[in-house]
This record gives C-alpha cells, structure tokens and sequence, in this order.
C-alpha cells in the first residue's frame, strides 16, 4: 500500500509539473512574459500613402532609410505603429515621445545587410533607395548605423543602419562615416550630423 501512495504522489508531481510548464509555454505565447510580449512585435509594411509622423512627408517617395516605433499605448497614432521617412523622424520623434513619457516598445530602421539597396546620385548628393516592406527592417538592437558619410537620406544628412558587420565596414570604405551603435545613437548624434 505505501509503494502505491509514493507512486501516486509522484504521478500526481510529474502532472503538476506538466500542466504548469504549458501554463508557463501559453503565457510565453500570448506575451505574458516579463518583457511585456515585446520580442513578438514585428515589423510593418510602411508601403502606400503613409505620412511620416514627424515631418509629414510621405515615406514611400523619399530615398535612405525609413523607420517605425511601436508604442505600448499606441497613441496618438491610431492603433498603429509610428512611422518615419528617415532614420532622424525616426530617433528625433522617438527622443520627444519618451521626454513625453511615453514608452517606447521596439524600434525599426531600415536594414541595408537586408535589402538589395540601389545607390545613385542627385546632383552632388550619393543617397540609397527606400525600402519600405516588413522584411526590410530590423530592430535598432541588432543595427549599427554609420554617422557623417557622404550619402544622404530624405531629410539631408542621415544614419545609415546595417546588420552586418562585414558591411559596415565596406560602407564606411566607400562612404566614409563612423559606426556607432544604434542603440546609444542620442540628440547630440543627430545635432553632429
């Protein structure tokens, strides 16, 4: 009879055990976890009529890197992602919403490592061609952007973002610039350019 009370004890452990790691798995799932759900945020498409939330302009049409920032109270956007037509909207709206309180959840750049990037001049400007799909971005925590080169985006000077080391380097070969981590990118990063 003891043998069979042990067993049952243990049966009853190893389910306990199972219905709290699905528990665990489900709210995982559902974002429930300490980071808020923000690591399943992804990335929108900034395709068709979209004005820039920080200078109006409408994304699409202007060249250089794009960007969005996606808020946990998602106003006053709408219910939607911030969007921007370049990597200075991007942080300069980015830096005002938290001065603001706001709390920013995740924030996209354009990913030149990503992307089949065509190069081409204005008169004496080199810019990078706009790419607006979702697959085109990547979070700011996986970016480095290369500062004071000589290509520029919609807004003049810009912050050009990679995911690869290998080209950034190249890049900054070509174009000249510093690397810095996207991350530590501050409002004295966009006044030096």
């Amino acid at each position: 009879m003891k043998e069979r009370a042990g067993s049952t004890t243990s049966r009853r452990r190893v389910l306990d055990g199972i219905a709290g790691g699905a528990l665990l798995t489900l709210a995982g799932c559902l974002g429930g976890g300490a980071d808020g759900g923000e690591e399943s945020i992804a990335p929108v498409s900034l395709a068709g009529e979209r004005a820039c939330d920080q200078c109006g302009m409408i994304v699409r049409d202007h060249p250089g890197p794009v960007g969005q920032v996606h808020f946990a109270d998602d106003e006053p956007e709408g219910g939607r992602p911030a969007q921007f037509c370049s990597s200075v909207c991007t942080y300069t709206y980015r830096f005002d919403a938290e001065d603001a309180d706001r709390d920013p959840l995740a924030t996209f750049l354009t990913d030149y490592s990503s992307v089949d990037q065509e190069v081409f001049e204005r008169g004496s400007d080199v810019m990078f061609s706009s790419h607006v799909e979702s697959s085109a971005f990547s979070r700011t925590t996986e970016l480095t952007v290369v500062a004071g080169s000589d290509v520029v985006g919609s807004m003049g000077p810009e912050l050009i973002p990679f995911g690869e080391a290998a080209d950034v380097e190249a890049f900054v070969a070509e174009h000249g610039g510093e690397p810095l981590d996207a991350e530590a990118v501050d409002r004295g990063t966009l006044e030096g350019l």
